[in-house]
């Protein structure tokens, strides 16, 4: 690819950081929330009719789901399954949408791409605002799905303006983004749900809060981004040579990077979901102790991903994720201790540092210019397919047979990760070469 102005990739590194770390954030604030706002739902749709609403369908549809199980499932779950239902909801939304945003990326610009998926998300946290029913908030997460882009796209303007050298620090730069997030953003949105309430929405202050921070960022994006797609940036691209695909050698088929991705994500979001139960069965641990753990996994990984993640190159960074993720598995099928809790907590972080910005590199190295923002929107797309359908088949498994086997299987998945990580994924040129000094401050 052609050198990147060096001013110019670090004024696009500071926009890309900044909006997404208010992106991330907006997101976060309802995390926190979902317990309390989804039971405040079925208390406020309760009585003559409520049979018939959307909420009590769907609870009637989970509680049948659990009746079908063996193992008792206590009713302090409801609440926590729901919240499980509408976050694959949304995951598997974004497995339909990733494709069609990144293509779109590609076709008309990746600040256009951008900024029409900002208008989606500013319309879908307006819903949320506006919930005073189940019905609204369920279609401001449908539309939330079906709009959310930031992610992919930062990762393919990241990509844009980096060389094979400085390409996996600069993934890392993207992975940060979220460790800082979600270490304070979910608290921050905690307390804004606590201040200000009204009784129609009890929510509006926190969900106004987070639109203010998307209408923030949509303005920042619209005066600060610039094009960085290549062939909307030269004036060649108009010409035929420029109109065809840039030819690229592989190194890794995209096959086996979206199979990594879906079966990585499959096993790692299923043990994510299941967390907060197991730790309640062994420890008795409340939302707050919970809170704590999730707490110290973000900022862990905070800290490893701005001081080690981002010096290590991709492929060593997928294989020291999932080797940890592995290790944790191990730990939490036969951990009876809090330390040991903590011990795969670490090993849970450092995954989160790691596997996902590395596959996002490694799937960069194997698209040309011009079809970047379709292979990475793919990538994510099967991992998003892994994290709706990995909570569902994991904690079946988990209340059909119990944690030892489920966490077995899971140790057994990640080994097949593992095989095809170690033994099946290589290098691309360039990757591993030594950083010059000026290039290791990113912003």
């Amino acid at each position: 690819m052609a050198p990147v102005d060096a001013a110019l990739r670090k004024k696009v590194l500071r926009v890309i950081f900044v909006s997404l770390l208010l992106d991330l954030i907006s997101f976060t604030f309802i995390l926190p929330l979902f317990p309390k706002l989804l039971e405040f739902y079925r208390n406020s749709e309760a009585g003559p009719g409520s049979r018939t609403t959307v909420l009590a369908r769907i609870l009637d549809g989970l509680n049948a789901y659990k009746s079908s199980f063996s193992r008792p499932i206590d009713s302090r779950y409801d609440i926590v399954l729901l919240g499980g239902a509408l976050g694959s909801l949304f995951s598997l939304l974004q497995a339909i949408a990733s494709p069609v945003i990144g293509h779109l990326s590609d076709k008309y610009g990746r600040r256009t791409a951008l900024l029409a998926s900002m208008a989606g998300n500013i319309l879908s946290v307006l819903l949320w605002v506006m919930a005073v029913d189940f019905r609204t908030f369920l279609a401001s997460r449908i539309v939330g799905g079906l709009s959310e882009g930031n992610v992919q796209l930062a990762t393919a303007i990241a990509t844009d303006i980096s060389d094979e050298t400085s390409r996996g620090s600069t993934m890392a730069l993207i992975g940060a983004c979220f460790s800082i997030a979600f270490t304070f953003g979910p608290a921050l949105g905690a307390y804004l749900s606590s201040i200000g309430t009204v009784a129609a929405n009890p929510f509006a202050t926190a969900a106004a809060v987070s639109l203010s921070l998307i209408v923030t960022e949509t303005l920042y994006l619209y005066f600060t981004l610039p094009e960085t797609l290549p062939l909307k940036t030269e004036e060649k691209s108009a010409s035929k040579s420029a109109a065809k695909p840039a030819l690229v050698t592989r190194t890794n088929s995209h096959t086996l990077l979206n199979a990594v991705h879906f079966l990585f994500l499959l096993f790692f979001s299923g043990m994510e979901f299941s967390l907060p139960f197991m730790t309640y069965d062994l420890f008795q641990y409340t939302s707050a102790k919970n809170g704590r753990l999730l707490g110290y996994i973000g900022l862990v990984a905070s800290i490893l991903q701005g001081g080690v993640t981002r010096r290590l190159p991709p492929l060593m960074t997928v294989r020291l994720g999932v080797g940890t993720c592995l290790i944790a598995f191990v730990i939490l099928r036969s951990t009876y201790t809090v330390r040991s809790l903590y011990l795969a907590a670490t090993c849970l972080a450092t995954t989160s540092a790691t596997v996902v910005s590395g596959l996002n590199a490694l799937a960069s190295f194997e698209a040309g210019a011009n079809e970047r923002g379709g292979k990475l929107g793919i990538l994510r797309s099967w991992g998003q397919l892994g994290r709706g359908l990995g909570p569902i088949l994991f904690t079946s498994v988990y209340w059909w047979a119990g944690r030892e086997l489920a966490y077995t299987l899971g140790s057994a998945g990640l080994s097949v990760v593992s095989i095809l990580v170690f033994a099946g994924l290589k290098a691309p040129p360039g990757s591993v070469k030594k950083r010059a000094p000026s290039e290791k401050k990113e912003l």
